[in-house]
């Protein structure tokens, strides 16, 4: 069984979802590192799901800095955000976590968020001593959409194969995340 708090020996392989939903609702203002202008890019995907949710998203990416995105300045470094950022978001690999987590600390970011295939133990390590809260191995664009409903009311994981068109009720395109049971 999952323990809640990371300080009680939390091991990242599965996360409570009430730790996900308390991240994803008191987090506002979001710092994507290795955000891509290339459209076919999953950071470019969650870049504008996380735009169209109500966060306030700045992308990073050195090759890119001074350019918009999604309308939105693009950054050159971590450091370079003029405002403070609640969440780091890492869409880099494993071993630039490490130094990218050093910085997410070091600006008083609340929570590093590692994308699909990336962990760093030993940044996690740091980042909770520091007493930021960890997530590795997820997208919050996935997670956001499973804990809404949105997935499911799609059709994707109810367990039922169909051709037919879902017919949306009233209210559902403009999802955000409900209470937890």
């Amino acid at each position: 069984m999952t323990k809640i708090a990371p300080d009680d020996g939390f091991d990242h392989e599965s996360y409570p979802d009430s730790y996900i939903h308390d991240i994803l609702t008191s987090v506002k203002t979001v710092a994507m590192v290795g955000a891509s202008p290339n459209p076919s890019r999953p950071s470019y995907f969650v870049l504008k799901y996380l735009l169209a949710k109500g966060y306030d998203v700045h992308p990073i990416n050195p090759g890119h800095a001074g350019k918009t995105l999604l309308g939105r300045e693009i950054y050159g470094d971590l450091a370079d955000v003029p405002k403070p950022v609640d969440m780091v978001d890492i869409f880099r690999n494993s071993e630039a976590a490490g130094p990218i987590t050093d910085a997410a600390i070091a600006a008083g970011a609340k929570v590093v968020w590692m994308q699909l295939t990336v962990r760093n133990d030993e940044a996690a390590r740091r980042a909770e001593a520091a007493g930021v809260k960890v997530v590795m191995n997820r997208c919050p664009k996935i997670e956001f959409g499973r804990l809404s409903g949105e997935i499911g009311w799609t059709g994707v994981n109810s367990r039922t194969i169909s051709a037919k068109r879902t017919k949306l009720q009233k209210g559902y395109q403009h999802f955000g995340l409900r209470p937890l049971k």
